[in-house]
C-alpha cells in the first residue's frame, strides 16, 4: 500500500499527517511554537522553529505509522501566507519573520489612502493596502 504525507506549517504549530491511499488517517503529529509580539500589533516568529517542527512531526508520524518512508508516494505542503523572511546574501535568516497578522504598517496604509483615496489606490494597484493581508 502507498501512503500520503501532509505537512502544514501554520501560525501556531506545524501539523503532519499520514493517510493511506483510501484517505484513511494513519498517524498525525503536532508541534507548537511561539508567536513573538515585541510590541502591540506586531507578530513575528523564528523561521528555524518551522523547520525544527517540520522535521520533528515528519519523524514522529513515520514512527507512529510503522511504515517505511519509501512507501510515502506523495507529500502535500501548506502553510501560513504573506509573511516576510529576511535573508542575507548567503541565504541566512537575519531577523524574526514578520507574519501575515502583523499590524505595524497600519499608519502607512492610512497615508496611502489619504494620498490616493481608497478606490484610487485599488485602481492603481489592483489591490488594497492592508496591514493584514486577508486576500
Amino acid at each position: 500500500m502507498r501512503f500520503l504525507l501532509g505537512l502544514d506549517v501554520g501560525t501556531t504549530s506545524t501539523r503532519t499527517v499520514i493517510i493511506d491511499e483510501n484517505s484513511k488517517p494513519v498517524a498525525s503529529s503536532t508541534s507548537n511554537y511561539k508567536l513573538i509580539t515585541p510590541k502591540p500589533g506586531w507578530a513575528e516568529q523564528i523561521p528555524d522553529d518551522w523547520w525544527i517542527a517540520s522535521i520533528k512531526t515528519i519523524k514522529d508520524v513515520i514512527k507512529k505509522s510503522n511504515i517505511s518512508a519509501e512507501n510515502i508516494a506523495c507529500v502535500g505542503l501548506s502553510g501560513q501566507m504573506y509573511g516576510s523572511v529576511f535573508l542575507d546574501n548567503g541565504g541566512n535568516v537575519i531577523r524574526p519573520a514578520i507574519l501575515w497578522c502583523d499590524q505595524r504598517t497600519f499608519k502607512q496604509c492610512e497615508t496611502i489612502y489619504k494620498i490616493f483615496g481608497y478606490y484610487g489606490f485599488i485602481k492603481l494597484s489592483y489591490n488594497r493596502a492592508l496591514p493584514v493581508n486577508l486576500m
